[in-house]
């Protein structure tokens, strides 16, 4: 029989309704249990680790990533897979964050959480904690169906560093347009094979995630010399920077000059669009063929989400600001798309 163990984190699916102030505040897992009585008639052994304050996604943080880290590691060995229980506003970032932390994955880790609290008459979370003990026990051949860290809402299944939430109000809250589902619950669970990363033959590797000297450019018309300026000589090392289409920018001297003065003081800056579907294209038109020339990072289709985790991880992992551009432009798991 599989044995899958739940990380309950906190967020909406752990809430309910106090009497008196009508808040939501949050429950224990044990409670959860209560609501889902069904739990009981999957074909697997459910282990559980509650944190000892659950917390509100919003409070997410580096230390919490690597808290996930350590318990999946020591887990790793006595269970067929992981479900995170997570709040969907900041579920994007840990799944990106743990999708480069966890290297050589070859075991299911599926975030879910939802947008009503599970004691809601029509609550989205029964289902989506259901579902995801299925996915994450699957297997076929003896071997995980999805070894990947993935999240799963509203009856589909995303690559975890593809995904971002992009609507607060319905079930269907997250999407991934520039990378297909992996999987799609309906009469039966539907697996895209294609699309799924199969796991080499090395042992798990965790890391943690020590970096969050990281900084935003989010570029719009007039922006000025003064607030870029502010951006790049803050104190940080890396620098996603949202730029307009497929990768462009102004070209005023002023904006060139200063993104070269941080590059080359050692500053890896990232170009990613603030377009949700499409591809980072430097050198397309003129207005990023200076960004290519200057040393600007391709950061191709990522999402928001996984380009900020990534540049985490990569900064932890080296110093030296030519091999991170090198690591930020290359796909290291499923993150990205090289034109």
């Amino acid at each position: 029989m599989n044995q899958i163990l739940i990380i309950y984190t906190g967020g909406t699916i752990g809430m309910m309704s106090d009497p008196v102030t009508k808040a939501l505040v949050p429950i224990n897992f044990e409670q959860i249990m209560d609501n889902v009585p069904e739990l009981e008639r999957l074909n697997c052994k459910i282990k559980v680790h509650s944190f000892d304050t659950v917390i509100d996604s919003s409070n997410m943080n580096p230390e919490i990533w690597n808290e996930l880290a350590r318990l999946i590691k020591k887990n790793y060995d006595s269970v067929d897979g992981f479900v995170v229980l997570h709040g969907s506003d900041t579920m994007a970032f840990s799944a990106s964050a743990l999708s480069f932390m966890l290297e050589n994955l070859d075991k299911p880790v599926i975030f879910t959480g939802s947008q009503l609290p599970i004691s809601a008459v029509r609550t989205d979370a029964k289902e989506n904690l259901m579902t995801a003990i299925e996915l994450a026990k699957a297997k076929k051949n003896d071997r995980a169906r999805v070894p990947e860290v993935c999240i799963y809402f509203d009856y589909k299944l995303f690559r975890g560093n593809r995904a971002f939430k992009y609507n607060s109000s319905k079930f269907e809250a997250f999407r991934s347009p520039n990378y297909p589902i992996l999987a799609e619950s309906g009469v039966h669970l539907r697996f895209s094979i294609n699309d799924i990363r199969q796991p080499g033959t090395e042992p798990i590797i965790v890391h943690n995630m020590v970096a969050n000297d990281v900084a935003v450019l989010k570029l719009y018309p007039g922006i000025s010399p003064k607030v870029v300026e502010s951006i790049l000589a803050s104190d940080v090392r890396g620098v996603i920077m949202e730029t307009y289409g497929s990768g462009n920018t102004t070209t005023d001297a002023w904006f060139i000059d200063l993104l070269k003065k941080a590059i080359d003081g050692g500053k890896v800056i990232l170009d990613i669009s603030q377009c949700k579907v499409g591809t980072v294209e430097l050198g397309r038109y003129e207005t990023s063929k200076q960004l290519k020339d200057i040393g600007v990072t391709n950061g191709y289709d990522m999402t928001f989400e996984a380009a900020v985790t990534k540049m985490m991880y990569l900064l932890g992992q080296s110093n030296n600001p030519l091999q991170v551009k090198e690591w930020l432009e290359t796909d290291l798991r499923g993150e990205l798309t090289i034109s």
